[in-house]
């Protein structure tokens, strides 16, 4: 039941994350018109303003991949925290040290599969951009 509850935090965070980087270029925006679906006469569109006209869709899959790895790399991070500080509260129970060591290596090797990937995907990425532009 504990892992159910730890799931909908977990997705819940990621929703708020992935809602804030899709909305940036709408909050950045200025002149933003009374219609929001703008008009054939009027030089300010929807598509104008929110920038998606001129988004490469190399570039958002590379902001969407971005901010998955980002929030992964947030989750490995707190996981190592709180291996940590589950280590320092053991009190010398060994039972409670083996189960921090465990979680503190499975985290280091989350954030090492993470950093590589952000690696790996970045290159690929940039080498897909400047090959195709």
């Amino acid at each position: 039941m504990f892992f159910f509850k730890k799931s909908k935090i977990i997705f819940f965070c990621l929703l708020v994350v992935l809602a804030t980087q899709l909305t940036l270029p709408v909050l950045a925006a200025s002149g933003y018109p009374v219609n929001p679906w703008g008009d054939e006469d009027k030089k300010n569109k929807i598509q104008e303003i929110t920038g998606l006209d001129e988004r490469d869709p190399r570039g958002i899959a590379a902001s969407v991949i971005n901010v998955a790895l980002g929030f992964l790399g947030i989750i490995a991070v707190g996981l190592i925290l709180y291996a940590g500080f589950k280590w320092m509260t053991a009190g010398g129970s060994e039972d409670k040290i083996t189960e921090a060591r465990k979680l503190l290596v499975a985290g280091v090797i989350g954030l090492i599969i993470i950093l590589a990937a952000f690696a790996i995907a970045n290159f690929v990425l940039t080498q897909l951009i400047m090959a195709t532009a």
